[in-house]
This record gives C-alpha cells, structure tokens and sequence, in this order.
C-alpha cells in the first residue's frame, strides 16, 4: 500500500513539473494535482526561479471569440477535439498533447509569449465542457472557430475570411496571423 501512494506521488510531481515548464499557473496546478499549494509553490520557485504570478484565471468566454485569440483558440481546441475523438485520450493528458501539438504548429515568435497560453488553453476545455463555448463551420472557407454557444451561427464568416479593419497593422501581429492561417487551413 506505502509503495503505491508513492508512485502516486511520484506520477503527481511529473505531472506538475511538465505544467510548470508549459506555463500553467498556480490555479490550475491545485485543480489538476493532488499535491498541496506549499509543494507546488515549492516546485514552481525551483523549476522557474520566481514565485507564481498571482491574480485570477481567465473567466470571461469573451476573450476566446475577438479576432487573434479566436484564431488560435480554434487551432488549439481542433486539436483537443482530434485527439479526445481519435486517440482515447482525455482530461489533464489531452489537454497537455493538444497543447504541445498547438505549439508546433504555432510557434510563438522568438522570444515571446504563445498567444493561448496553457492556462487558457485549460479554461478553453471547461468552457466547452460546461457548453459555455461551441465551434462552428465559416461559411466560407469551412474551418470550424470557436464561437459563443447561444449566438446565431447561420452564415457565420471567421476572423480570417472577413478580417477587423485594423489587424494585422504590426509585423508582430502579420507574422503571427501567418503562421496561425496556416495551420487552421491545413
């Protein structure tokens, strides 16, 4: 029985570690982890040096639905989609994979930020979850984004196909549609 509750402990801490280094926040490594806030205070300070950022999750839908986040949210929960569907895989583990694989595909510019961080990559799957959050097909180009569940969604055009009149002014911001179309079109 001891031995159990250690390997236990053991698979716990992995687990914490590989979130920590993706960049989870403190929140979601006490939902995801049976570890205490102490331990993982600890761990966070050991693996990243400076102590967790404090302050509250995201909490509103709205974020996920204006023009860049909406682009890469909808690569990301594609991808979680696939993987919950396809590779028998579900919970912390699928949204880990999902995670990495959005990664590959959009690159963050160097030394910068990912646009969906993992925190909000989790916040993306418990509003799906709780049906807060839905996709639908643009009428255009037929991808499917991340859309709010109870808007009217007849004739819905993506952010890509019918774009703000000021994205993409940045070369940041033209560099990071680019790499975040392609991998929505693919």
């Amino acid at each position: 029985m001891a031995k159990k509750s250690v390997v236990t402990e053991a698979q716990e801490i992995r687990l914490a570690i590989e979130l920590i280094n993706l960049g989870a926040r403190l929140q979601l490594l006490e939902t995801e982890t049976s570890l205490s806030r102490e331990r993982l205070l600890k761990l966070y300070k050991e693996l990243k040096g400076v102590s967790p950022p404090k302050g509250m999750l995201p909490f509103s839908t709205d974020w996920f639905v204006t023009w860049q986040p909406n682009i890469h949210s909808s690569v990301f929960i594609d991808i979680h989609k696939y993987l919950v569907e396809h590779a028998g895989i579900s919970g912390i583990e699928a949204i880990i994979k999902a995670y990495k694989l959005y990664l590959e595909q959009v690159p963050p510019v160097v030394n910068d930020e990912p646009v969906l961080s993992l925190t909000r990559a989790w916040t993306l799957v418990r509003f799906f979850d709780s049906k807060m959050l839905t996709t639908a097909s643009c009428s255009k180009c037929r991808g499917h984004f991340v859309v709010h569940s109870f808007d009217l969604h007849h004739d819905y055009v993506c952010g890509l196909c019918h774009m703000p009149s000021r994205a993409g002014k940045t070369k940041k911001s033209r560099d990071a549609l680019a790499v975040a179309a392609e991998a929505v079109i693919a």
